[in-house]
């Protein structure tokens, strides 16, 4: 299926992505409905384990097709992905696996999602300096934002790939060559980008993106990537059966890991999510992650004016291409926007409420690739 024949066949855009058919769904960085074959997947597999034991019709194959799919979408190694679920947990989990010296400093931005906010926070009782990256504006890092804040005691620095409001799309790869130079590890949060947007992680460290938003993917099945050269420094937090050797299942007197980032992955998976994952991976990689972004940013290049012609004001708009992408926020002087984000509820056109630290309301988009835009031009005609 291409993105051309989805979006020219309403009758099939209508089967593959059921909440079509009575929504207009504009909310992908919240959480996306699931796809039809990801659905089917999913079902099919709880079906088949209500007849006997539910890992002999997955497992371990499962596993190895979800890390080779995730290697395609972010290009990395297999063995550098971790499914561990949220992410939450990913990203605790690498701020626990590391261990810093009284004086290091970590550099975060505290306006990111509180997901990649408070982990870091939290080493502050190891006795790490905590530095919170200033910005020019919601979100808008720049690589000499990050390259003027670090200093040789700078041990991390772990930002979002995306701003969850403001939609603006940090220069990874720029930020990251110049911290590998440094031997200045790189950590991303990049749930609103992956399955978005390519990825390269040649100058990232870590990553970690949990599947219900662009992936498309069920609540809790996400992917954590830890660089190879790294896996025997990032000590894993949690110990169990499936990331310690025990065979038999007889535990050893030695704590061996096993090898690659399984060694992260300490007891069983969450089965039912991973195989909904897969489906929305492959689904992803059938459509074309390069066709996602351009079409993403195609809409946005549109929605801009077309809010600016209404009178709104709409967050990073004029971010250069790089810097774009899917979501795009927006308020008003002197419209309810809370009023407005609930009449576009009441017209089954499905939004995000969002709200800054100051208690600016916005309403953020964020139409995936099936979006058609006559779907856009409905939301904009109710504004």
């Amino acid at each position: 299926m291409t993105l051309i024949e989805l979006l020219g066949n309403e009758p099939l855009r209508q089967h593959e992505f059921p909440v079509t058919r009575d929504k207009v769904f504009l909310a992908h960085g919240g959480d996306a409905p699931l796809p039809r074959r990801v659905a089917e997947a999913v079902a099919k597999y709880a079906i088949d384990a209500s007849t006997g034991d539910q890992e002999k019709f997955v497992y371990p194959s499962i596993l190895s097709a979800g890390r080779k799919l995730a290697a395609q979408l972010l290009n990395c190694q297999p063995e550098e992905i971790a499914f561990v679920g949220p992410t939450s947990l990913a990203l605790s989990f690498i701020a626990s696996g590391l261990k810093f010296r009284k004086g290091d400093n970590i550099l975060i931005y505290f306006e990111d999602y509180p997901s990649n906010v408070y982990p870091w926070m939290a080493l502050a009782e190891q006795g790490v300096e905590v530095r919170l990256l200033n910005a020019r504006g919601l979100g808008v890092i720049r690589p000499k934002d990050v390259f003027g804040q670090v200093d040789e005691n700078t041990r991390l620095v772990a930002l979002a790939s995306c701003h969850f409001v403001s939609g603006y799309r940090i220069e990874a790869e720029t930020i990251g060559s110049w911290l590998r130079q440094r031997n200045i590890l790189f950590c991303l949060d990049a749930i609103q980008t992956v399955g978005a947007f390519p990825m390269s992680l040649e100058h990232v460290d870590f990553l970690a993106a949990d599947a219900h938003k662009w992936l498309l993917g069920p609540c809790g099945a996400g992917i954590m990537y830890v660089r190879h050269a790294l896996q025997e420094k990032l000590h894993p937090p949690i110990y169990g059966w499936h990331n310690v050797r025990s065979p038999d299942f007889i535990a050893q007197e030695q704590i061996t890991l096993r090898s690659g980032a399984a060694r992260y992955e300490a007891g069983t998976h969450n089965l039912l999510g991973l195989v909904g994952l897969v489906a929305a991976m492959e689904l992803l990689l059938e459509v074309g992650v390069d066709n996602i972004a351009r079409e993403l940013l195609r809409k946005r290049s549109w929605l801009v004016p077309a809010l600016h012609s209404k009178g709104y004001k709409v967050l990073s708009a004029d971010s250069p291409l790089e810097n774009a992408s899917g979501i795009t926020s927006f308020d008003h002087p002197t419209m309810d926007i809370v009023a407005l984000h609930e009449k576009l509820l009441a017209a089954n056109i499905i939004t995000s409420l969002r709200v800054d630290r100051l208690g600016q309301k916005y309403i953020r988009l964020s139409p995936h690739f099936y979006n058609t835009d006559a779907e856009l031009q409905r939301m904009l005609e109710m504004l």
